[in-house]
């Protein structure tokens, strides 16, 4: 065991003066739980409403996509893991003051049951899929016929799991970027948003694509108004939120947050949506996969931004 001493708080290799331990891991972690959960939360949410007879890809379809998605987050959180053979252990207690805590369980929770989801639809999905064994034919009855009440669970663990992304990073109190309330609704609403993308390219109805695309208009509209906000209030803040503001305007993230997060995530993503909703050809897959792109890059960016930013002491 290598043992350390240290007789100041300052230089700390990669904590002082800032933080360097995360990676590309993590933010694709976020990306893909936050997706994960946008694409579930509409599918319960249309079952619940009673239209997932009319909505066949955000019910059925992109929920294919779940499992494998969360099932990768994990992974990349696995590999971002110091000490990788201890992950057992967050699950031997349950601290609800812990993000972290809270997160290992709505994800140990969650994905299972989107996976139960996807199946009790596969029959549907697929003519002549059958079960190798009777007691799974069994299992999918019953899914099929409490379906409902599945649904209630996706929807609050979706949005659990959502907000969940962005808690991760507030509940980092030496880090001001980080360290704001509105980043847990902010997450949640990209998350909804890139779950909204997927659902649009996956579609093949018309309606379908209406509805989602006008559900999605609203999700920027809410999430401009939040990252305005957050770097207004940052703006309006200590010396050391001032400077993490900064980072965004005119500092080393301006470009890359302004243009590829703000005008082609999100406002050019909305313009082309707005088009298409008037009545002009506007190929679907062009806004859903910038809207998923400026996802991750947020999420990107927001990682290695918090990461430079520290109080001052």
């Amino acid at each position: 065991m290598k043992e350390e001493l240290f007789v100041s708080g300052r230089n700390i290799p990669d904590i002082d003066p800032f933080l360097n331990i995360w990676h590309w891991q993590i933010p694709l972690y976020l990306f893909l739980g936050g997706l994960a959960a946008g694409i579930l939360f509409f599918a319960g949410l249309f079952t619940l409403l009673g239209k997932d007879k009319e909505m066949p890809a955000t019910v059925k379809w992109a929920t294919l996509i779940t499992p494998l998605a969360l099932i990768l987050g994990l992974f990349f959180l696995f590999l971002d893991l110091k000490h990788k053979s201890y992950f057992w252990q967050l699950y031997t207690t349950m601290r609800f003051e812990s993000p972290m805590s809270w997160g290992a369980w709505v994800l140990l929770a969650i994905t299972p049951l989107s996976m139960v989801w996807v199946g009790s639809y596969m029959k549907e999905m697929f003519p002549g899929w059958s079960w190798k064994l009777a007691l799974l034919d069994r299992f999918e009855a019953w899914t099929i016929r409490y379906r409902f009440y599945l649904a209630w669970v996706i929807v609050v663990l979706s949005v659990v799991l959502g907000i969940y992304t962005g808690i991760l990073l507030s509940a980092f109190n030496a880090r001001p970027l980080w360290n704001n309330s509105i980043l847990g609704p902010l997450f949640l609403v990209s998350g909804m948003s890139t779950g909204a993308a997927v659902i649009i390219l996956m579609s093949k109805s018309h309606y379908e694509k209406t509805i989602m695309s006008r559900i999605d208009l609203l999700l920027i509209v809410i999430e401009i108004f939040f990252i305005f906000h957050m770097i207004m209030g940052f703006r309006a803040g200590s010396a050391v939120q001032i400077a993490a503001a900064n980072l965004f305007v005119g500092g080393p993230f301006t470009i890359n947050f302004w243009v590829f997060v703000v005008l082609l995530g999100l406002l050019f993503p909305a313009l082309l949506e707005t088009l298409e909703l008037r009545g002009f050809r506007v190929p679907a897959v062009v806004p859903a996969i910038l809207i998923l792109m400026g996802g991750f890059m947020f999420r990107f960016i927001m990682v290695e931004a918090g990461q430079i930013t520290r109080y001052l002491y």
